[in-house]
């Protein structure tokens, strides 16, 4: 249940650190990325048709952000061994994290109350956070629409 004493981070806040294990195995700490810009983007669950389109999109402008001098780190709730399912099977070039316990997800304000088919439930609110190089949040897009989507954080991130 998201927690209402900490505010969600937002543009001019330093972006919340953390330490979570990635597809392959590794474990990934944001701080490691620190001189560069990193593209956070969280997504509800691997292989549905919007979180897809997402992640390929966002695999084929890897080499762009990278040119920009940009990560790209997608994270949901998902388990290593499903993101190691989505990125073979999808082709994915970019790192998937796994937030299993959604420790991050909270911290960074994503965890909100949804509505599908007049239910109500709690997940990942598709969310991206673009942190530039000294560590603070640069741009938020809040409840992203994938069409057109990664088009709109490159164009922030060569702009960083």
């Amino acid at each position: 249940m998201p927690s209402e004493s900490s505010p969600h981070p937002s543009q001019g806040d330093t972006a919340p650190d953390f330490t979570l294990p990635r597809d392959g195995g590794a474990q990934v700490n944001l701080s490691d990325y620190a001189g560069r810009s990193v593209v956070l983007y969280f997504y509800p669950r691997d292989d549905t048709p919007g979180c897809t389109t997402e992640a390929l999109d966002f695999t084929a402008a890897a080499g762009d952000f990278a040119a920009a001098g940009a990560v790209v780190l997608g994270v949901s709730k998902d388990p290593v061994a499903k993101h190691d399912k989505f990125v073979a099977k999808r082709e994915l070039g970019i790192a998937l994290l796994s937030d299993e316990h959604g420790d991050v997800c909270e911290r960074y304000g994503v965890w909100a109350e949804k509505q599908m088919y007049g239910k109500t439930y709690f997940g990942i609110q598709r969310t991206t956070f673009l942190i530039g190089p000294g560590g603070k949040i640069a741009q938020v897009w809040h409840k992203v629409k994938v069409p057109g989507h990664v088009d709109a954080v490159l164009a922030a991130a060569v702009a960083l």
